[in-house]
């Protein structure tokens, strides 16, 4: 039986002492590739920066391989998790491979400097992310499929086992959404990374998560297979809409399709 390696027990949190996500509980297991998903307003990133301690939580638990990450340095946190955000826009003159190296720093001591070591793993991350091309030009220039594979590579460069993506498709054209996550599936399967991403498109989640997980109101209304997990039942209570749900030819997942109308109340 596989351990967990993320376990969420009982967890509130929000924002000025409000609760967003309510009692959430579930276990996260290494090589997972879970899927959040929700109306807006959810709390679906809320969740995702509870766990990836952007957020700290009012009450309940959460651990990595069995230690709270409440307990844990930062430094130890960040040499073993990563977090790509949704908005990747950057204020400041730096080159992608400058923006890549950063991942770097959870590993260094203090006033250390990068080794050889250093430059190979950041090198390593940008030809896995099909950036290395990138690595001169200011990342403010790139577009914004090329900026997100570079904040994933600066991602990468941590090292992580367990890796947070916000919403990493929400601005991208298709050609991008599937490069991107075709990218990401690669590292789950090719190097076990394990992923907790938020989406909002639910036939892409399909597609491409093992489980998922879908928040209405900051709980958890249903967590299991994409099959299980989406049925019309399930979509229409939760997003207020009417759906049909067939099986995707091809790959034989759920595909769901818009019928136009609002559930009635």
């Amino acid at each position: 039986m596989i351990e967990p390696l993320l376990t969420v027990k009982n967890l509130y949190g929000g924002y000025h002492r409000l609760p967003i996500v309510k009692n959430v509980s579930l276990e996260i297991k290494q090589g997972d590739f879970i899927g959040i998903i929700g109306p807006n307003g959810s709390g679906k990133t809320t969740l995702l920066r509870l766990l990836s301690r952007i957020l700290t939580p009012q009450k309940g638990t959460i651990t990595l391989s069995g230690e709270n990450i409440s307990g844990m340095k930062l430094k130890e946190f960040c040499k073993r998790t990563a977090f790509v955000p949704q908005d990747t826009l950057v204020n400041f003159s730096f080159t992608a491979y400058e923006i890549v190296l950063l991942g770097r720093i959870p590993h260094l001591g203090r006033l250390e400097t990068e080794t050889k070591k250093d430059f190979a793993i950041a090198e390593k991350s940008l030809r896995l992310t099909d950036t290395l091309s990138l690595k001169e030009k200011m990342i403010n220039e790139l577009s914004a499929g090329e900026r997100q594979r570079v904040m994933i590579a600066k991602a990468l460069t941590q090292e992580p086992v367990l890796l947070f993506l916000d919403e990493p498709t929400s601005h991208l054209d298709i050609g991008h959404q599937i490069k991107i996550l075709n990218l990401i599936r690669g590292l789950n399967k090719g190097k076990r990374l394990t992923i907790a991403i938020v989406l909002h498109d639910l036939n892409l989640a399909s597609e491409y998560c093992s489980k998922i997980l879908l928040l209405n109101n900051g709980s958890i209304f249903k967590i299991g297979k994409p099959a299980e997990v989406l049925t019309y039942e399930n979509i229409e209570e939760v997003y207020r809409t009417v759906v049909l749900v067939n099986k995707n030819p091809v790959s034989g997942n759920p595909h769901v399709l818009l019928a136009g109308k609002e559930k009635a109340a």
